[in-house]
């Protein structure tokens, strides 16, 4: 089950792979500058301290590929902290060149903006404030630039070059960056936004299988009276007169175990785990019987059923996999009564089934909603519960479910499922 720590970390372990990137290219555009005003300029630059700076700087890049590679949890404070390292590496730099009068100091301002973007808010305000705190250091203590004799107009026309070349830059990295850090953390917020989803589907669903079970408990004993006064009004000499009321007692009698079937169904999966108690079969029986069932049950007129599942695999009858076929098919079934068609077959490792049939289809608001609980065309109270609960049900069993209209007309909705989620771990 992912986890809002493991969806975090995701997030963190990208973005700090991009910070990782950010600093190479701080580190190559940081050689070049040196290497520009120290030799093309003349002007004499710390060359030790300010490449030992660099070689730092690098060395803790290198350190962060490491921590990636690792496999750890990346944390806010990880990337706190490399964004501290980052503004710490930039005034060493301008203090050794310049300090506030330095064209590049503008640079503490991606810090802070990455910083915004990246970090919690008491985490970005505290970057905020060192930042703030190493400009008003740097107007007060730095090593001046000595530029050369009588070239002081030549100066300030590099120094002017030498801010729109930190603009253009800063702007580039800007664009570049912090448009892959949104992206990620949207991509993180989705992620967020589906599993509080599917938590509060999972709640729903829990709740309801309490009220079925609750439900099932209740009717065990109306429905064990109905069937002693059925077998009562059996020997009711009105009833060995009259035929046609003995055959509609006969179907009383039939629907009522239907219904006795079905309550007991709902007590035995209310208290079975998976795979304990369940039957071993294989893929094709498996399937032959669940379509069996249903088709004696609700007899449609016409069902067209081709099982070509090759080769074969044991499986454990599922009762979970056979609701949801059951549901798919009353739907079909609702939706076109006169025909309906269902296939199943085994691609590499997973079972694929489509059930087609043809009814008016899936509205595009329903396609657009599907599986969502109480989404239904059929305009009814309580509709919509059966497409909820079998996505949610495929979901946990680790398959898919692909919901569409065909090209003939009608709907059709296809089960693909790793054969595996029909064998228990316990199995041999």
């Amino acid at each position: 089950m992912i986890s809002n720590a493991s969806i975090q970390d995701t997030a963190n372990r990208r973005n700090l792979r991009l910070l990782v990137q950010l600093r190479w290219v701080a580190v190559g555009g940081q050689l070049a500058t040196i290497a520009a005003v120290h030799l093309l300029m003349d002007i004499p630059l710390d060359l030790p301290a300010m490449l030992a700076i660099l070689v730092l700087l690098a060395g803790w890049n290198l350190f962060s590929q490491l921590r990636l590679r690792s496999g750890r949890t990346i944390s806010q404070n990880e990337l706190f902290l490399g964004l501290l390292v980052d503004v710490a590496a930039l005034t060493a730099q301008l203090y050794l060149s310049g300090g506030a009068v330095n064209p590049f100091v503008s640079l503490f301002l991606l810090q802070v903006m990455l910083g915004a973007v990246l970090l919690d808010l008491p985490r970005a305000a505290a970057l905020g404030a060192v930042a703030t705190a190493a400009f008003i250091g740097l107007m007060y203590y730095s090593r001046p630039l000595v530029p050369p004799a009588q070239q002081d107009a030549a100066f300030l026309r590099l120094h002017i070059q030498g801010a729109l070349v930190c603009f253009v830059l800063a702007a580039a990295l800007s664009l570049f960056f912090v448009t892959r850090i949104t992206r990620n953390l949207r991509e993180r917020d989705e992620r967020l936004a589906t599993l509080r989803q599917e938590a509060a589907e999972q709640d729903h669903i829990l709740r309801l299988g309490l009220l079925a079970a609750g439900a099932a408990h209740e009717l065990g004993t109306p429905l064990a009276t109905l069937s002693v006064i059925l077998n009562d009004w059996r020997r009711l000499p009105f009833f060995r007169r009259d035929q046609e009321a003995a055959q509609e007692l006969a179907v009383m009698e039939t629907q009522l175990d239907r219904c006795k079937g079905i309550v007991s169904g709902i007590l035995l999966s209310s208290g079975e785990l998976r795979g304990e108690g369940t039957v071993r079969t294989h893929v094709r029986a498996f399937l032959d019987e669940t379509i069996g069932a249903w088709r004696a049950q609700r007899t449609p007129r016409a069902f067209a059923w081709n099982n070509r599942v090759e080769p074969d695999a044991p499986v454990f009858s599922d009762a979970a996999f056979k609701q949801v076929l059951a549901n798919i098919l009353d739907n079909a079934l609702e939706a076109s009564p006169g025909w309906i068609g269902a296939e199943a077959r085994r691609v590499e490792d997973r079972l694929v089934i489509e059930v087609r049939d043809d009814g008016p289809g899936f509205s595009a608001e329903m396609l657009a909603e599907v599986g969502k609980p109480y989404r239904s065309s059929k305009g009814r109270p309580g509709s919509g519960l059966g497409l909820f609960l079998v996505f949610n049900v495929m979901r946990k069993l680790g398959g898919q479910v692909t919901v569409g209209n065909r090209d003939e007309g009608g709907a059709r909705v296809v089960l693909s499922l790793p054969l595996s989620a029909l064998t228990p771990r316990s199995a041999p």
